[in-house]
């Protein structure tokens, strides 16, 4: 089996955009805006999403929802976490190593809790 997608809610879809696409802009993904309300990036073997909510409540983020997108090296890891610490995210975990893994958590503007892991 194999994951589909993922998506996170957003409250703010232009600043979710600014995002990700400075998170996302060196991994060779596809940046598609299908409807006012979402936006995908697309890559071989990948799928995310921002989207605003179907139901037109606000977006929140889920406790103990949490995204992991492996970047390749240690410090891919340590530059996406100051990025997007730049970017106006927050550090939920600085880059360190963890078990087998080197990695680092942020959270997006919308509070989405991100795993960046070598």
């Amino acid at each position: 089996m194999q994951m589909n997608y993922f998506v996170v809610g957003t409250n703010d879809m232009a600043a979710a955009t600014h995002f990700y696409d400075q998170i996302f802009g060196q991994a060779g993904v596809e940046r598609v805006t299908p409807t006012e309300r979402m936006t995908y990036w697309l890559g071989p073997d990948f799928a995310f999403a921002a989207a605003v909510p179907f139901d037109e409540n606000p977006a929140t983020n889920g406790n103990g929802t949490m995204v992991g997108f492996s970047v390749g090296s240690n410090e891919e890891v340590e530059r996406l976490h100051a990025l997007a610490i730049e970017l106006g995210g927050t550090s939920d975990g600085e880059p360190k190593q963890r078990g087998p893994r080197f990695s680092a958590y942020v959270r997006d503007l919308d509070q989405n809790k991100i795993c960046l892991s070598a």
